[in-house]
């Protein structure tokens, strides 16, 4: 196949593998049409078997520890820390909205960093729409609030998002060093976007008129959950294991295999749960569809797009060139969604050293805030919108997005500039 045939099959592919993922038409899972997609690149020759077995072996780590955070953050869920930080939400907002959303984003922040954005989407969401509920206030802002957060707040640590495993791998940082660099710039991302929401939901978040009647917020002890201690000891222990395994040498991801075996094999004791149920929290059409979009993706970089973003990419980790990068990132995640983008990127900015990568992660995780299309976990959050019955408008979400992401973005970046100064690289 010559050049310009490769390139085009390539593009066309990746169009229709991530048109796939967005639409998932008949509720196919996104591997569908990704796992033939990566298969037809290697039969055409639009990428080499050894391109694309490198791909595989790069990506392949970061699947197992994706598989086994999935499993863990699933038997949180079984152990009952949803259901309890709903019951905290409750108490602690009182049927006041503002308080509600500060808690939100406690929540959010914290679950995101911890057990990742999945866990945000899927298991925090349908938490946040029933509290919100529960104590009467209008949900719109405390549901959004997930979707944000669950990209801005994976920010902090290599195991808070996909794209944070991959630039952990290419930046060549210990995990502490890792998390002491984006502390600074997770904890102002998410104040701005606190701000922000503070400012664009004011008619949502004003306090029920006094005639309003008090809801039920599960204050009652009896009614409260208890909060579920072995889960969070075993969270704990998991994190201490990451940092102990990277000062040792030694890959993360066993930490989080060892967190995820003792939760699932408690449940498994209970009978809480099955082999099968165990299995299907790894999530494996999903990271079928990783790997496979990894291939696409390598595809389209070898037949001209790096050489092409090669052109446009500032050089250096000053200032300005992290802010030209961090904004790259931003246009290409909203354009091709954020997996791919980083895909793409990672190895043009890896030469230059931990700053530039993540100057990346700045832009392609807090950048698809900007649009539906930016980040599977927005997709995601929108369908289980859907499934409670609200509705999420294109306009609203958008004028949002364009308020928030540069809000939070360009100080995200100065104080990656800042920590990068200070701590150094």
């Amino acid at each position: 196949m010559n050049a310009a045939s490769a390139e085009a099959l390539s593009v066309v592919l990746l169009v229709a593998v991530l048109a796939c993922a967005v639409v998932r038409p008949f509720g196919l899972p996104e591997a569908v049409v990704a796992v033939p997609a990566a298969g037809l690149v290697i039969v055409t020759g639009a990428i080499s078997p050894d391109h694309a077995w490198e791909e595989a072996e790069r990506l392949g780590p970061v699947v197992g520890f994706l598989a086994a955070v999935l499993v863990l953050a699933h038997f949180c869920d079984v152990e009952g820390l949803f259901r309890a930080c709903g019951a905290w939400m409750a108490r602690w907002a009182k049927n006041r909205p503002g308080r509600l959303l500060t808690s939100v984003f406690v929540l959010a922040s914290a679950i995101t960093a911890v057990l990742s954005l999945d866990a945000t989407i899927v298991l925090l969401t349908p938490v946040v729409f029933a509290t919100a509920a529960r104590t009467g206030v209008r949900p719109k802002p405390h549901s959004y609030a997930c979707a944000h957060l669950s990209n801005t707040a994976s920010l902090l640590l290599p195991v808070s998002n996909l794209t944070n495993l991959l630039a952990f791998s290419a930046s060549g940082l210990s995990f502490t060093r890792f998390a002491a660099l984006m502390a600074l710039p997770w904890l102002v991302a998410i104040g701005a976007e606190y701000l922000v929401f503070r400012r664009f939901f004011a008619a949502d978040l004003a306090d029920p008129p006094p005639d309003t009647p008090p809801a039920d917020t599960g204050t009652d002890t009896e009614d409260a959950p208890a909060l579920p201690l072995f889960a969070l000891v075993t969270v704990a222990c998991t994190l201490a294991g990451f940092v102990v395994a990277s000062a040792l040498g030694i890959d993360p991801a066993w930490a989080a295999l060892a967190g995820a075996l003792v939760l699932a094999g408690r449940a498994l004791l209970r009978r809480q749960a099955t082999p099968l149920t165990v299995l299907r929290a790894t999530a494996p059409g999903f990271l079928a569809f990783v790997l496979a979009l990894g291939v696409v993706v390598r595809a389209v970089v070898d037949n001209g797009l790096a050489d092409a973003l090669g052109r446009v990419l500032p050089d250096g980790t000053g200032l300005a060139a992290l802010l030209g990068i961090a904004a790259l990132a931003t246009v290409l995640a909203n354009l091709i969604n954020n997996l791919p983008a980083v895909l793409v990127l990672l190895p043009l900015t890896a030469t230059a050293g931990p700053g530039a990568v993540l100057a990346v992660l700045l832009g392609v995780n807090i950048g698809p805030n900007l649009t539906y299309a930016g980040s599977l976990a927005t997709l995601l959050w929108r369908r289980i919108v859907h499934q409670n019955e609200h509705d999420v408008g294109i306009g609203e979400f958008t004028r949002l997005g364009l308020i928030s992401v540069p809000a939070a973005l360009i100080p995200a970046v100065v104080a990656l500039w800042g920590s990068l100064m200070v701590l150094g690289a």
